[in-house]
């Protein structure tokens, strides 16, 4: 059970909760006059002083003590945390608004800035637009997802607690500078052997058989990789296309070593209202 050290505003009472971080987001909101003691965080270590040799290989040395720590919250949830444990390569797929990409990129986080795991770096990869003609946008790679990287960015700041949104900022740069995270499209792995690295396929209900291909044989050593989609939100509007994932998923299942969770309905954690509809979609359409 996480613990979190907070401080009375008024009183200046100081006292130390354990509870799960739902939990604690309720309670802080029952409880305006106390806020996170900010003063109880472990000071970070001096550039070059105690360092390893995965921490001396960034530029700017990322504690993970601003971490949050996250608990799995649904039954669905908790099967991944527990997979993710074993070291499984993991599909994720199912109703929106479950957390799957979100629970997959904090489990990702806490390994890459764990010195005790080989993992480097965090490739998110998707296919950006539906057309596939990112080729004709300007800049890199990293310029042509810029807008799709906004919503990784919201979920990288609620797993970091941080006293003011510049450092996270700044936080978050760092991340990117140090490319502990980096933005790929299918256009552009083809080619390159991923190690060292977790892999995050993320909306691959919109990649056809052969992106789905070509990605998963990216994989080099010390290598994981995760997909999350939804087959009920495809972008993709040809029969054969949108069918490559089905038949990319039953080559999955006959692997020992990857592990397919389906995320329903009881999942869902983005809100009620989110719940409600998708429930309603789903019994009108049957």
């Amino acid at each position: 059970m996480p613990t979190y050290p907070v401080i009375n505003l008024k009183t200046k009472e100081e006292k130390e909760l354990s509870m799960s971080m739902k939990e604690y987001d309720q309670w802080r909101k029952d409880n305006p006059d106390w806020d996170k003691d900010w003063s109880k965080r472990k000071p970070a270590a001096a550039v070059g002083i105690g360092l390893s040799a995965k921490q001396m290989r960034r530029k700017k040395p990322i504690s993970s003590d601003y971490l949050v720590d996250i608990v799995p919250i649904t039954e669905n949830q908790e099967k991944f945390f527990g997979y993710y444990k074993e070291g499984k390569h993991i599909f994720s797929y199912g109703a929106a608004g479950t957390g799957k990409t979100f629970i997959t990129l904090y489990n990702a986080l806490k390994e890459v800035l764990d010195d005790s795991t080989p993992y480097q770096k965090i490739y998110m990869v998707r296919s950006l637009v539906s057309t596939r003609e990112i080729g004709f946008l300007p800049g890199d790679h990293e310029d042509k997802s810029a807008l799709y990287q906004i919503p990784y960015k919201n979920m990288v700041k609620y797993m970091f607690e941080m006293s003011t949104d510049a450092e996270f900022e700044m936080l978050y740069g760092n991340l990117k500078t140090q490319e502990t995270i980096s933005f790929w499209s299918t256009s552009f792995i083809r080619g390159t052997t991923l190690d060292n690295a977790i892999v995050i396929v993320d909306e691959c209900q919109n990649l056809n058989f052969h992106e789905l291909d070509s990605i998963i044989t990216r994989v080099g050593e010390d290598t994981k990789i995760m997909f999350c989609g939804d087959a009920t939100q495809s972008d993709l509007t040809r029969d054969k296309e949108r069918n490559g994932i089905i038949d990319f998923m039953r080559i999955l299942q006959q692997m020992d070593s990857v592990e397919l969770i389906e995320f329903g309905l009881d999942d869902i954690v983005r809100s009620g209202l989110c719940k409600e509809y998708l429930t309603v979609k789903l019994a009108m359409s049957m």
